[in-house]
């Protein structure tokens, strides 16, 4: 599958993606590595990133040399080498398990919108890491992340939440990772100078409009 290259985004030198779909105004840092990801508008990661089998929100902000969704061996069997299942690099006409393939590929990991992902840390498969969630440097996640938490650590504990709970609901109704482009743009200035809990009193309740 050719990968979707994002309307107004940006792919940088040396990063390559396989059956992957970039969103509008996505960029690919330098040197990146994607494999079956969803990269939702508007989100980006930096150089040297290595992401698989990931469905990413909009407005994530990927920081470099993060892991995400790092594929596993097989822990119950004899040997843990991959020449079991990538058979055909050493025996001819030995198939590859398209089994273990397959059951790696069904097991996503989940970034939410708005979500800050720092530096060097890692994302185990089948984790969700909630809307407006941080993971600190360094961190391993193993668990999922519930909207709005700040986790930081090895593996990755909640160390406080960015937004009181009222506050972290209401963003979630509202949603405004999904208000179009001008609509994002008009209220610029408000997304600059509000704190959470004015903006939302200020746009609850408009209704939203959708890209």
């Amino acid at each position: 599958m050719t990968p979707q290259l994002p309307e107004d985004g940006l792919v940088h030198e040396g990063a390559t993606m396989v059956d992957s779909v970039l969103g509008r105004y996505t960029e690919v840092g330098a040197g990146s590595r994607f494999d079956a990801v969803e990269l939702g508008d508007y989100s980006y990661c930096d150089r040297l990133c290595d992401v698989a089998n990931t469905t990413v929100g909009r407005f994530a902000n990927i920081a470099s040399f993060v892991r995400i969704g790092a594929t596993d061996h097989p822990l119950d069997r004899a040997s843990l080498h991959h020449f079991m299942y990538r058979s055909a690099k050493y025996w001819e006409g030995e198939p590859d398990d398209a089994e273990w393939f397959a059951k790696r590929r069904a097991r996503r990991t989940t970034i939410g919108h708005d979500t800050w992902i720092g530096h060097a840390a890692q994302i185990k498969p089948d984790v969700v890491i909630g809307n407006g969630a941080v993971v600190a440097s360094g961190a391993i996640v193993t668990k999922d992340v519930p909207p709005y938490a700040i986790v930081a650590g090895v593996p990755a504990r909640i160390i406080r939440f960015r937004q009181r709970p009222e506050i972290a609901a209401r963003l979630e109704r509202l949603a405004w990772w999904d208000w179009d482009h001008e609509t994002l743009h008009a209220r610029l200035l408000d997304f600059r100078t509000l704190n959470a809990e004015a903006f939302l009193d200020k746009y609850e309740g408009e209704g939203r409009s959708d890209a």
